[in-house]
This record gives C-alpha cells, structure tokens and sequence, in this order.
C-alpha cells in the first residue's frame, strides 16, 4: 500500500515538475521584456534606477531560485493535502470560482504572516534577505528569491482553506500564479494609483518596505492585498518628504546571490559557537532580527550603516566590457534553463539534479568575476570541465539535446564553456590584477 501510495507521489511530483517549468519559460520571458520596458522609460525620463551588474545579479538570483524550486528541493512539516485530509468539514470542487477566490486569500493570509516572522525572527531572516539585498529598487529586484528556504514550517497557515475543502491542485495552482504577481510592483517609476492604495499592494507601497529609512523599517509586509497590514498594524504609508533608500543595514557586499543566500546563517552559525553564555547560544536563533550576544558583538563587530543617507554602495570598478559580458553569461545561463525546463521529462532522474547543480556552479563562477575576485578564473575553470565531461559521459550530447534539439546547441554549449574561460582569464589578467596592482 505504502509503494503504491509513493509511485502515486512521485508521479503527480513529476507532472507538477513538469508543468512549472512549462510555465516558468513562459513568464520568465515577459519578465526580461517588461524590465527592458522599465529600462526605456528610465532613459526617456532621465532616471537612475537600474544599474548593470546589479540587475545581473537579481536575475541570476531568480535562475537560482526557479531551478530551487523545480528540482523540489525542499520539505514541508505538514502538507496542505495532508491537512485537508483531516480537517475538512466540506469540500469543494476544484473548478469552483470560489474554491479559487477562497485558496487565493487565505494563500495570501499565509504569506502576510510568512513574510512578517521573516523579518521578525533571527534565523527566518537567512530565507529572506536575499529578496532586500539590492541597494536599487527595480524590476529585476524582485528576481532576487531565496534558495535557502528549504524547509516549509508554515502550511498551518492554509488551515481556513482545508476547513472549507478547497482542494490541493487549486492551492498548488495558485501558488505560482501568487508569485508572479508580486513582480509588477518592484519599480520607482510609477506613482501612487488612487484607490487602488486602499485594497492592492502597489508600487509606493512596496518601495515602503524595501526602504532601510527609520520611518519605513519592517513595514507593508502585505503580498497582494495591503489591508492585513492595515488590520495588523504594519501599515506605512510612503511620505513624500521621505525619500526611500533601499538596501539592508548590514550590507552584503557582494553579487553573488548563492553567498548573499547564507550570509545571515552563517553569521548565526559563528555567534553561536562564539558565545560563551549557553543559553544565548540557543536564543540567537529565534531572537528578533539582527539580535547577537553582548559578548560577541563587542569582540566580534559587523559591518553596518549608521546614517542610510551618507553611505556608499556597493559597487565594483568594470569596465563597459566586463558588463557586456556579465550579460552575455547570464543571458547564455538563461539559455540554458530554458532547454532545461522544456526538456526535464526527458532529461530524467538524476540528470536534472546534475544540470541543475551545474547552474548553480556557473551562476557561482561568474558572480565571482564580477565581484573582481581573481579565483573567479579557478571557479570558471572547473565549470567548464565539468561541462564538457557531462557531454563526453553522454556521448557528445548535452542532455538530449542532439535528439531534442539538433546537434548545433551541443557544438554551440561546448563553444561557450571554452570561450568563458578564455574570458574570464582575459579580464582576471587585463583588469582585475592590473587595478589591484596600481
């Protein structure tokens, strides 16, 4: 009973698999097309709200965290299907508007408190800072989601919905759909919108909450709807004489948005191993966020900014050609997710864990470079090897894609492995060392 009860797991997992990454390549496009809109109406109003690497950085964020969540790495303490189970008192059929109208509420109740307690608690903080790491307020910040969410404490939250029966698929319909609906209102270019203040979370309410300044600090946690936070006493409106500065006040200092991901862990990690007083040990981690013991902030100080209005951002000297070619290996990343997503039926168990963790190790290389670290020609290296030895161990074949695509994409993805090291030495040897040494 339990087998059949497992195989039945695993397939409706792969045809879930399936299906979000058929949509992903999808909405991934009108993604990069609608910050290309944003980046036009910034150069015809003379703005500045976009800047080259850091918006590579955002979207190879978002590359992290698609391939996160297809490959399903992660685990739930309780299922919305388990809880349904028991809890139900009706239920309703999945293609009722109410059904969908009921799961999209309560789905969004659960996120207004998710996304709260991540502010508020040390250690749920790691699975979120990745998202306030930018230090500019654009479309392509919103990109910036977590890899480091592994564990999913809070479908408790769903409890309204199971009582009222709605059924799983609905909620797991509406779980992507709530996602990328939180993409629009990521911009500086679009002012406040009448009475739409009053019911959605729009563009000046967000900037709200991504703002560091000490009137707007941990406010409008809301997702979709912006009146939880009017309910639960969260709520800021944006001021006009207070002007929003972005960023977290302990910066992050770097582009690499696997680092950025277990920065705020890390740090947890050391504080508790370096303290001396063993019930802090244990209280650091579900402390308010940014608590550390009195002992190891005296002995062992972070970086923080004290005045959010005279600090520096953080930015890395580049030439317009590193910049380009930021853009050209992020781009050929995304590339190569595309084919991924359209092809992981095909691909099977365990090629997409190994092409998924090959994604990740190239978003890892070239991050490095552009944070001007000259072991980014070592991490660049090893990407490539390991690129080319997945084509030999198949065949001469990424992946399938002699079959699925024609033998041209493996001769184009053996090309680009070779020419991103050769790359990457040039700009570690002409730019990085040579600036280092003057």
């Amino acid at each position: 009973m339990f087998f059949i009860a497992y195989k039945d797991f695993l397939y409706i997992n792969q045809i879930a698999m399936e299906a979000y990454g058929a949509i992903l390549n999808i909405v991934m496009p009108i993604f990069v097309l609608l910050f290309l809109v944003e980046k036009v109406v910034e150069w015809y109003r003379g703005a500045q709200v976009i800047r080259g690497l850091d918006s590579v950085s955002s979207f190879s964020s978002g590359i992290t965290n698609v391939v996160k969540d297809v490959l399903g790495v992660g685990i739930s303490v309780i299922t919305y299907e388990w809880l349904v189970q028991r809890v139900a008192l009706t239920h309703m059929p999945a293609n009722s508007i109410w059904a969908f109208a009921i799961g999209f509420l309560v789905v969004d109740f659960q996120g207004y408190w998710v996304h709260r307690w991540s502010h508020e608690i040390n250690f749920l903080w790691n699975r979120h800072i990745i998202h306030h790491s930018s230090e500019e307020f654009n479309l392509s910040c919103a990109l910036r989601q977590s890899v480091s969410s592994f564990i999913n404490y809070f479908t408790i939250l769903l409890l309204p919905a199971a009582l009222l029966g709605v059924p799983t698929m609905v909620v797991a319909v509406i779980g992507p759909l709530h996602l990328f609906l939180q993409y629009w209102y990521h911009t500086q270019l679009i002012n406040k919108m009448g009475v739409l203040e009053y019911i959605l979370v729009t563009p000046s309410h967000h900037r709200v909450h991504h703002a560091m300044n000490k009137e707007y600090l941990d406010k409008n946690y809301g997702q979709i709807f912006i009146f939880w936070d009017k309910w639960f006493g969260s709520f800021q409106e944006e001021l006009p004489e207070v002007k929003p500065v972005y960023g977290v006040t302990r910066p992050v200092r770097t582009w690499n948005p696997i680092k950025i991901n277990f920065q705020h862990l890390w740090l947890l990690m050391q504080d508790a191993w370096r303290t001396r007083n063993w019930w802090d040990k244990v209280r650091v981690w579900f402390m308010p966020t940014g608590w550390r013991p009195a002992d190891v902030v005296e002995k062992y100080p972070v970086d923080s900014i004290k005045d959010v209005y005279h600090f520096e951002k953080y930015d890395t000297k580049a030439s317009r050609a590193l910049i380009a070619w930021s853009w050209v290996q992020m781009f050929f990343n995304y590339f190569l997710l595309a084919y991924f997503f359209a092809n992981l039926v095909n691909i099977g168990s365990p090629g997409i864990f190994y092409y998924g963790g090959f994604l990740f190790l190239a978003i890892f290389a070239y991050t490095e470079l552009m944070d001007r670290n000259p072991y980014a020609v070592y991490f660049e290296t090893i990407k490539s090897a390991l690129g080319l030895y997945l084509i030999y161990q198949s065949g001469g074949d990424w992946f399938g894609a002699n079959q699925n695509w024609g033998a041209w994409m493996t001769y184009l993805v053996t090309a680009y492995f070779v020419l991103s090291v050769i790359t990457t030495v040039f700009f570690v040897e002409k730019e990085i060392k040579l600036t280092v040494a003057n």
